[in-house]
């Protein structure tokens, strides 16, 4: 299996590209990434050194430097026949202050390497998507072949991005497989998000942030969760098709705070109700029977990675720290 990772010093795509090298023994990997502010070096610096694994700093965007990397660029005289994208812009708070580089990665960046993706002929195309596509969903839950209804300029990026991605599947046979998966939340996750804001600031003995009410609802899957079905879809997933990836833990956000302070056996007054953000979602809910029907399930409970994720964030301070206070990310 030799694949080529885009955006795999990310969150999602660090874990990815850690998941995979520790399953499977034959199988080499190609990390392409700009190193933008969320993307971190010190993410995979545990496996920098495995002989499977090249990192290369790039854009998607550029175009030059992907197909070189398709064309020209092997570890071992092989040839890279399986794409994963999860470069992206995806804090939805930057996009709706400034779009410009959401659409530039998210959509341009796309088209960008389905074009060398359909030069080369590759055999799988994997694009990593989002519940958020979906919009606000009152009642019942999200179905694959349900409209794309996004609400924010992120979730419209990704929403463009994945009917792009459907369009090189109907006009030019690429495979093209995509995954949506449902809120996130696991170690090496940049601390301007949610949950680790939320833990960091716990440590460092400041409030929790929480928008308008709190009544917010998201389903919460843990990373390595993701990480199992990405692949499992890689290898069962058909050309063409939708999957979502849901955790299965609806939860307000409310509620998601308190269980944090839980884990450090605090109350929750600690809790500072703000100013919501313009078009906040009031709750995603993923169908995931398609999947689940194909063999795929979550393995982690929700109080079982949440201590996991805690437990992580209290023993590397060393990684998040330096982050918040280069970004000076508001922590109350």
């Amino acid at each position: 299996m030799n694949i080529l990772v885009t955006g795999g010093c990310g969150f999602i795509g660090s874990n990815f590209i850690r998941y995979m090298l520790k399953k499977y023994r034959n199988i080499k990997i190609i990390n392409l990434d700009k190193l933008t502010y969320a993307g971190n070096l010190n993410n995979l610096k545990d496996i920098e050194k495995d002989k499977r694994y090249k990192f290369i700093k790039g854009d998607i965007c550029n175009s030059k430097l992907v197909d070189s990397i398709l064309k020209r660029y092997t570890i071992y005289d092989i040839r890279y026949t399986t794409i994963i994208n999860f470069a992206a812009e995806t804090h939805v708070d930057r996009s709706i202050k400034d779009a410009t580089d959401f659409i530039k990665t998210n959509v341009e960046g796309v088209r960008v390497l389905l074009d060398v993706a359909k030069r080369y002929k590759i055999e799988k195309f994997q694009q990593i998507s989002t519940d958020e596509v979906y919009g606000d969903i009152k009642k019942g839950f999200s179905k694959e072949p349900d409209k794309l209804l996004p609400n924010s300029p992120y979730a419209a990026s990704k929403a463009a991005a994945d009917s792009l991605c459907l369009s090189y599947y109907h006009t030019y046979n690429l495979p093209i497989i995509i995954t949506r998966s449902s809120n996130n939340f696991g170690q090496f996750q940049y601390p301007e998000k949610v949950m680790p804001l939320f833990i960091t600031n716990v440590i460092e003995g400041k409030k929790l942030p929480l928008y308008g009410d709190g009544k917010n609802i998201r389903d919460w899957l843990y990373v390595g969760d993701n990480c199992s079905g990405i692949d499992f879809i890689l290898r069962k997933g058909k050309p063409g098709q939708v999957y979502n990836i849901g955790g299965g833990n609806q939860i307000r956000n409310t509620d998601m705070a308190k269980a944090i302070l839980k884990k450090f056996n605090l109350k929750a007054n600690r809790i500072k109700y703000v100013a919501d953000r313009p078009g906040h979602d009031r709750r995603y809910a993923l169908n995931s029977n398609k999947i689940k029907r194909l063999g795929w399930k979550p393995k982690y409970s929700f109080d079982k990675a949440l201590t996991l994720t805690v437990d992580w964030y209290r023993k590397n301070l060393w990684w998040w720290k330096p982050l918040k206070r280069k970004a000076k990310i508001i922590s109350w």
